[in-house]
């Protein structure tokens, strides 16, 4: 009888929890439901004025009219004469009042086509003439590589400016305390507050000064090879191919035969010593060879 009861009980319970779960289910359901039509509803684009991070939340700082770019171009070029090709790029930079950050000349060893000299430069020019300076360069040198990107910084640009005018407006606020304060604990907490704003003020300061420095100028990396023939850019025909390629071949074939004199002469001395010593030792072993033979014969 007890044992009746207590399933009785369980069961009632059961049915309790299920009644309460299903109301549950529809009311979330409807709060799904309402939530999908307010979406509907809602505007596809952000309105003006509103702004995005990078993370794609919300963000109350609004953003410029323009946006803030940092360009990177990569540069691979040809040029017959090293030396007439910088000269001439860098005639290009001053006219564009730009200037080269970094610039190397090496020299390497000779193969196939390619000479001995080689340079590799670091260019900032004008953002706004990046395209110019590159078109330029085309008649300059035979440029076989061309990359170009883009990366968008307004978010860390707006950031940095207004943390830099929070902090300057802290630092005012701090001085007009320290001209009232009287107290010498609070004017040495105000003191030690506004050495580590000023810190901080230095430092976002010199950040913004270089975010700007690199959305203004463009960074270019030239990688400046000197050859003998020009890479062609476009993908040559079959006949070309077999052309170049038997050109190539004769090319080669001289080339070698010129390396082969080359290193005859400048070896000269030592296949000389080597012959010195080589040609008196065969005739030595020749001529025991024949008194050997001569007493074996004579034996015999």
């Amino acid at each position: 009888m007890k044992t009746r009861k207590i399933l009785s009980l369980l069961l009632a319970l059961a049915l309790v929890c299920a009644l309460l779960a299903g109301c549950g289910a529809s009311n979330g359901r409807a709060a799904d439901m309402k939530t999908e039509q307010m979406a509907a509803e809602a505007p596809a684009e952000a309105p003006a004025g509103s702004a995005l991070n990078d993370a794609g939340t919300g963000d109350p700082t609004a953003l410029p009219e323009s946006r803030k770019w940092i360009v990177t171009v990569q540069l691979s070029a040809e040029t017959e004469d090293l030396d007439a090709a910088t000269a001439a790029i860098q005639e290009k930079i001053d006219a564009l009042e730009g200037y080269v950050e970094q610039q190397r000349i090496t020299n390497g060893s000779q193969y196939e086509s390619r000479r001995y000299r080689s340079a590799s430069m670091t260019i900032r020019v004008p953002a706004q003439q990046v395209d110019a300076f590159t078109q330029d360069l085309a008649g300059i040198a035979n440029v076989v590589r061309k990359d170009k990107s883009l990366e968008d910084v307004t978010l860390r640009y707006v950031a940095t400016e207004s943390r830099v005018k929070a902090l300057e407006t802290e630092e005012k606020r701090l001085l007009e305390l320290l001209a009232q304060a009287q107290d010498m604990s609070d004017l040495l907490a105000i003191e030690a507050r506004l050495t580590d704003v000023r810190y901080e003020l230095e430092s976002t300061a010199s950040q913004l000064r270089l975010l700007s420095n690199q959305i203004d100028y463009a960074t270019v990396y030239l990688d400046l090879e000197e050859v003998r023939e020009f890479t062609p850019v476009e993908e040559p025909t079959v006949w070309v191919r077999i052309r170049d390629g038997f050109v190539g071949s004769l090319k080669g074939l001289g080339s070698g035969l010129v390396d082969l004199t080359v290193w005859l002469l400048a070896s000269s001395p030592y296949l000389a010593l080597i012959a010195a010593i080589t040609v008196p030792t065969v005739l030595i072993v020749k001529k025991n060879r024949r008194k050997r033979r001569g007493k074996k014969a004579e034996t015999e």
